[in-house]
């Protein structure tokens, strides 16, 4: 019986617990994030207007539209692809929110048939 009721007071207290999401406090802004690539450390900097998403990123902008799902789910589609992969749209989903910073995740819009569907995370901080 002890462990039974360890069990429920468990799940009853995780059950509570609450992410925080003050989505809309992201929509537009300026913000950077820390990714690697083949082991070496980038960070990128990135503006965000109602409309558009530019990308700052060794001395380089791209630009993407932006259509907003909901106030936390977005859809990026590149201006100018250089590449049939840029012209692929990317879902964006905000997880949790603080007061200067949020948590993502990302993936192809659409999944492409036969391959696995491959989702980064990450954490943009506004610095504007």
């Amino acid at each position: 019986m002890k462990p039974f009721l360890s069990i429920f007071l468990l799940i009853l207290l995780t059950s509570c617990y609450s992410i925080e999401r003050e989505c809309s406090d992201f929509k537009t802004g300026t913000f950077e994030f820390t990714y690697n690539i083949d082991g070496v450390e980038t960070t990128s900097r990135f503006k965000r207007t109602e409309e558009f998403n530019i990308d700052y990123h060794e001395e380089k902008a791209d630009s993407s539209t932006i259509r907003w799902i909901n106030d936390c789910e977005f859809i990026l589609k590149k201006l100018h692809p250089i590449s049939n992969s840029e012209k692929d749209a990317i879902h964006m989903k905000i997880l949790s929110t603080t007061k200067d910073s949020y948590a993502f995740e990302y993936k192809l819009a659409v999944k492409r048939p036969n391959r696995p569907l491959h989702i980064e995370k990450g954490v943009a901080k506004r610095i504007d």
